[in-house]
């Protein structure tokens, strides 16, 4: 796995991981946003010419993860599954032996806005499912990136990127994290979820993901 970029978020070290997630060392979490698991299924049932294999894609990302790092949890802020659409019985079975595989990691999944519409995951996965926000030591883990009165917000659901631009009319559009005082945006774990472009300003921080390494984009 490339090497994490650490970063210091309300007195805790937490890792930004180029698999567009963020490892919290001293809870032994690995935090991930927005995987929509069966997003693809749920366009291909609406006859929609969309990408084959993107749930393994998801599965072997998080399978490299979980060797790497000592993970004890798991924790998904929001939009597991995409959809109704999204309980295909080939994604259902790549989840489940995924979750056979790592039958002692204790999961959990901040209820988003997309799940609302999906339904909870079955049970035979064995997660444990709450509405937001998950308060755990300074943080506020949540879908939604609302403020919180008294934590430091981590939140999905909004994709960021970032756009580089280069000569002339060159440009890269890359997932990215924000980083800001109160708030920080984790990028779309999923591997079929789009982005919504982000700016930087004076009081956030942007680190984009590309060449399987986190950058930090100079202010």
């Amino acid at each position: 796995m490339s090497t994490p970029y650490p970063v210091r978020l309300a007195g805790e070290e937490l890792w930004l991981l180029p698999q567009k997630a963020i490892f919290w060392p001293a809870q032994q979490a690995l935090l991930i946003a927005d995987a929509h698991f069966g997003k693809a299924a749920a366009y291909r049932r609406l006859g929609q010419p969309v990408p084959q294999g993107t749930t393994s894609q998801n599965i072997a990302a998080l399978d490299a993860m979980l060797s790497a790092l000592p993970c004890s949890q798991l924790i998904f802020l929001g939009d597991f599954l995409h959809g109704r659409g999204s309980h295909a019985a080939a994604t259902l079975r790549a989840l489940e032996e995924w979750r056979a595989r790592h039958s002692d990691l204790h999961v959990t999944l901040i209820r988003g806005n997309h799940d609302l519409s999906a339904g909870d995951p079955p049970a035979s996965l064995d997660f444990r499912v709450v509405p937001e926000p998950l308060l755990l030591g300074p943080f506020a883990l949540q879908h939604e990136p609302v403020p919180h009165p008294q934590r430091y917000v981590l939140a999905g659901h909004v994709h960021p990127v970032y756009r580089l631009n280069g000569r002339g009319r060159q440009s890269l559009r890359l997932a990215c994290f924000k980083i800001g005082e109160q708030m920080s945006l984790l990028p779309a774990f999923g591997a079929f979820t789009g982005g919504y472009k982000v700016m930087q300003d004076a009081n956030c921080r942007i680190f984009v993901i590309g060449d399987n390494e986190i950058w930090p984009v100079n202010p």
